[in-house]
Order: C-alpha cells, then structure tokens, then sequence
C-alpha cells in the first residue's frame, strides 16, 4: 500500500485525504485541551475561595479534586473503547468535548468544594477526547505514518498544556476563577464543533462473526507486550500526576506574597514546560519510526525522571524554568511512542478497545498519583515528593520497558 493513502479510503471516497481530516483533529484536540487547562494553576486557590481555610487540608483537597475525574475516568474509558469499535470513533471523540464543554462551564457556577467534586466526577464519567481522538487517529492514517500522526497529536496536547494554564492563570488573576472556567467550556464548545463540522470518517461495523472473536474487553491481554504496555501507561501517569496538585503550592513557596500573581506565575511554568514538549513530540514522533519506539522511549523516561527529581532541589522561578524545560523536552517523546508500541501491537479492529484500556490505566494513575501525592505533601512538605517520582519512575517504570521485547510486535 501507498504510504500516502489512508487505511480507510472512506477519506478520499468523501473528497478529503486523511491528512485534512488529521490537521482538523489536531486544531481540536488542541482547542480542548487549552479548555480543560485552564483550571491547572488554580485549582488549589480556587478551592480556598470555596471554603476550605486549613492549610493542611488544601493540598489533601487539590488530590482528591484531581483524583476524582480520573478515577471514574478509568472506569468508564474501556466502556466508550468498546461502543467505538461498534459505532464508530467521530462521535465518541464528539461525546468527550461537548459533555466537557457543558461541565467545564458549570465548575464555575459551584458554591462548595463537594459540588465541584461532583462535576469531577461527572467529568470523568463523560469526557476523555485523548484517548477518543488516538482512536480515531489509528484507524484512518497509514501505519507507516502512525508515529508522526501520534506525535502530531501530542503536539496538540502538549501546546494545549502550554497555552491553557498560562492564558488560564493570566484570567484568573484578572476576571476570577468563575469566568476562567467558563471561558474554558465555551473553548471545548468550539473544538467540538469543529469535528463534527470538519472531521471525516466513515465508520464500517465489523461482522457480527469479528464482534464474537475479538469483542471481549480484555481479549487484548494475550497480545504479547500489551500487559506490559498497561502497566507503564500506569505507573507513567502515577508519577507524572503525583506533584501535580502540589506544584502550584510549591510556586508559591518561592514568590513574595506582597507581589502577587501567584497564578499567572504558575501558568508560566506548565506553559513552558508544555512548550517544550510540543517542540520534542513532532520532532520524536517522526524519529520513532525509524530508530524504534523502545529505544526512544527509554531514553526519553530516563530523562524525566532525572529532571522531575531535580525539582525537589529547585530554590527560584528560576531554576523552575530550566528544569520545566528539561523536563518538558524528555517527556514530549514518551506517549508518543507508548501509543505507537500500542498501535503495533494491536490489530486496527481492537483499537478502540485498546486505546480504551490504555486509558483506563492512564486515568488509574492519574488518581492514585496527586491522591497519594496531596497525601505525601501534607506530611513531608513540598519538595521530596518530587525525589520519590524521580525514583519510582527510574526503578519501576524504566524495567518495564525493557522487559518488552522486539520480537513481541
């Protein structure tokens, strides 16, 4: 086959290659994601405005908030897998940004911190456009082209990540968190809209026969490698996530309180690293198609590791800026090249559910990590959180690459 033609040829049979439609994908997986990231470098603050005065408790609370969306998350994710093999991927990617848009907008209409953690919930339950996107993304470009259209993807999400907390943090310190959230739903709206005007795809049910053999959810586990693969997307996003509810509070250690800006300062900082992680991901994502994906990404994890445990002996913005764009720089090759070892492994019939049980494990992580995280901070205060991640990611994340042999693609 054509490198340049689609595996589904339902693109060019519609007038519209698969590249258009990826480009389409990208504008709005990135216009999501700067609308859920608005909320990063505020979240603890606004829970503050929301009630909670104790100081021990805000970083317990900025953990439950952030664990809460994902835990459910991770129930839900295979389900929506599922029902994409059997009814397509557009309108579960379309599914994630308007229940997003809707409930994004009402998070700044709560009056307590037990409302918010509802709509957290609630989020979880209806949202997820990565792994709905990657799905889709798998199905309708050449396989010889997954790895730099997952990178492309990822490209979307890390300049979403830098966009979103910074423009996010610049509102919150000028209109308040209330508008900064809605403002952010009206975003999801937007990238929404712009798949269901502008993305392509046209969706063929496997037979009935196809739906019994591979229709069962953890069919996908004797795929060899693929167990493997589950376990580091876990223990990737547990120690990713672990500082995230703490490194807004570990900014403001290191600003004078008569200064202020403490949020704009924060969304400088994830927008930084989340720059340089855009400008690695493309870059990696191509390389990975033709250097391996497991080289890449053990060299990309073990850099991580080395710039996350060097936060914890961070004592300025400053050195924070440099060490976010190492940071930012190791880790924009990772879930590229985890999703295009997925794609390998698996056939493009079992994408959906295999994009779905990846991100059940990734949204596992995502709540175990700033639940323990808040948990740890609390106790031992704000910088050697950082050195257990750093650790945990060099002694249990790094032997699972390894163990994933060549031979099991």
């Amino acid at each position: 086959m054509n490198i340049d033609s689609p595996q589904d040829p339902s693109a060019l049979e519609r007038g519209q290659p698969w590249q258009k439609t990826l480009y389409i994908m990208f504008a709005a997986q990135l216009l999501s994601i700067i609308g859920f990231a608005f909320v990063l470098p505020f979240l603890p603050f606004y829970i503050r405005e929301l009630g909670v005065t104790d100081e021990r408790l805000v970083p317990v609370w900025a953990g439950v908030q952030a664990a809460s969306a994902s835990l459910v998350m991770a129930f839900f994710s295979p389900l929506w897998g599922w029902l994409a093999d059997r009814y397509g991927r557009k309108i579960m990617v379309e599914r994630a940004m308007f229940g997003g848009a809707v409930i994004t907008f009402a998070m700044g209409l709560v009056g307590n911190v037990w409302q918010l953690l509802f709509l957290r919930l609630l989020s979880g339950a209806t949202t997820g456009t990565i792994s709905a996107s990657i799905a889709m993304i798998s199905t309708i470009v050449p396989k010889q082209k997954l790895g730099y259209s997952l990178g492309l993807m990822q490209v979307a999400v890390f300049l979403g990540m830098t966009l979103g907390p910074w423009i996010g943090g610049l509102l919150a310190d000028a209109v308040g968190y209330r508008l900064t959230f809605m403002i952010g739903g009206g975003i999801l709206l937007v990238g929404g809209a712009l798949v269901l005007v502008g993305a392509r795809e046209r969706f063929i049910r496997p037979s009935e026969e196809a739906l019994g053999k591979n229709g069962r959810l953890f069919s996908l586990l004797a795929y060899g490698g693929f167990p493997a693969m589950l376990a580091i997307f876990f223990f990737f996003h547990f120690a990713i996530y672990f500082v995230m509810p703490i490194l807004p509070l570990f900014i403001e250690t290191m600003i004078d309180p008569r200064q202020g800006g403490v949020a704009s300062t924060t969304g400088l900082l994830f927008a930084v690293s989340g720059g340089a992680a855009a400008l690695a991901a493309g870059g990696i994502g191509y390389l990975s198609d033709r250097s391996g994906n497991k080289t890449i990404l053990v060299i990309s994890l073990f850099l991580t590791a080395f710039g996350i445990l060097l936060h914890g002996a961070a004592q300025s913005v400053a050195q924070l800026i440099l060490l976010r764009i190492l940071y930012g720089l190791a880790a924009g090759g990772i879930l590229p090249t985890m999703n295009a070892l997925v794609g390998r492994l698996i056939p493009p019939d079992s994408y959906g559910k295999a994009y779905g049980l990846t991100s059940s494990m990734t949204c596992l992580g995502m709540a175990a990590g700033p639940f323990f995280g808040g948990i740890l901070a609390a106790w031992w205060g704000y910088r050697w959180p950082f050195v257990f991640v750093g650790a945990l990611m060099i002694s249990v994340v790094l032997p699972a690459v390894l163990s994933i042999r060549p031979h099991q693609k």
